[in-house]
């Protein structure tokens, strides 16, 4: 395959195929409320006839926006982070934004390396999911200056702004259904908690209201699993093997829960007669296996939404206002939760 290399289009071959000064080409691509619709238009036709693309770094040099936001995120493997990535996404472009997307699979070493890349490409903002990041990352974006939104967590006393729900306390209301409807051999189904706040701060939260409650969680019924549907299912299927078993189940989230879901049923339990099986997200697609999973709600696409918003104005503001921004849990009932029996 050979390559045709030609002489890029700028932004004065575009103004002379517009009949229009360099200026206005340039007004309208930075302030396009300023440029008479028309023009706009007669401008818009040369771009598209030239082939013409902006040298954007070359803006950013000159002290401009690159008018884009870097997101990480743990995993874009399934859906978890599915519905917030695109609220924010369709946020942020309404701002005029475009996103960039990286993946670390879990390591926050991984994920410093990725911010880095982002920084080099002179991003104008970084969104993180949830407030557990290396020192590395901290102090990187504390000496860049770089406007920075935690997404996915809340806490009152975030290092940077932040948009999310309150992950201890969503472990304390799934925990609680169960012991509200008479279930105290509950068993723990979460992922590792390395690097991952989100899971640690919902195990915590169970864990505390177990104890509230004077129930212990006995050893064999804590079981760590990843966030797979498929191994979630084989750890269940061991864990309700043995002969003494938990009568409800609670899942670090709505992926651990579905693996769980049909691991009772290929043990041959059913689900909520024999075993509850409580989740935490209620991603989409909880609602429709069956029996529709009980869970609590985190508002992903509230998230999303809200923190595309917060963060755009953060960002052109010449006044940003830090801002924490909590989003209300709902508890979720459905087919997988009844009492004890």
């Amino acid at each position: 395959m050979s390559l045709n290399h030609t002489v890029k289009v700028d932004i004065v071959a575009v103004a002379k195929a517009a009949k229009v000064s360099a200026s206005t080409v340039s007004r309208t691509f930075n302030h396009p409320d300023l440029v008479n619709p028309a023009t706009r238009r007669k401008i818009e036709r040369a771009v598209q006839k030239l082939g013409y693309i902006r040298n954007r770094a070359a803006q950013t040099m000159h002290g401009k926006r690159s008018a884009t936001i870097g997101l990480v995120v743990p995993t874009i493997n399934h859906a978890i982070f599915a519905e917030v990535i695109q609220a924010f996404s369709d946020s942020i472009a309404e701002a005029g934004f475009s996103l960039l997307i990286a993946s670390h699979g879990y390591d926050l070493d991984r994920e410093y390396a990725m911010i880095r890349k982002f920084l080099e490409h002179r991003v104008d903002g970084l969104a993180l999911i949830g407030l557990e990041h290396s020192d590395a990352t901290f102090r990187l974006i504390e000496q860049q200056g770089t406007p920075t939104v935690a997404i996915w967590n809340y806490t009152e006393d975030t290092p940077v702004p932040c948009v999310g729900s309150d992950n201890f306390a969503a472990g304390r209301m799934a925990v609680l259904h169960l012991l509200e409807q008479g279930h105290r051999d509950i068993g723990l189904l979460f992922p590792n908690t390395m690097g991952n706040d989100r899971a640690r701060h919902r195990l915590q939260g169970a864990q505390e209201m177990l104890a509230e409650w004077g129930v212990e969680v006995a050893e064999n019924w804590q079981s760590e699993t990843p966030y797979s549907i498929a191994q979630a299912k084989s750890v269940a299927v061991d864990l309700l093997s043995e002969t003494s078993r938990p009568t409800a189940l609670l899942c670090g989230n709505d992926v651990i829960a579905q693996g769980a879901l049909y691991g009772a049923h290929k043990c041959g339990l059913d689900v909520p007669g024999d075993l509850s099986i409580m989740g935490i997200g209620d991603f989409k697609g909880s609602a429709d296996i069956e029996p529709g999973l009980s869970t609590i709600r985190i508002p992903a696409g509230r998230i999303g939404r809200m923190a595309g918003e917060k963060f755009c104005e953060f960002i052109t503001s010449d006044t940003p206002e830090f801002f924490r921004v909590p989003c209300a849990l709902d508890c979720v009932l459905r087919g997988t939760t009844a009492p004890r029996g």
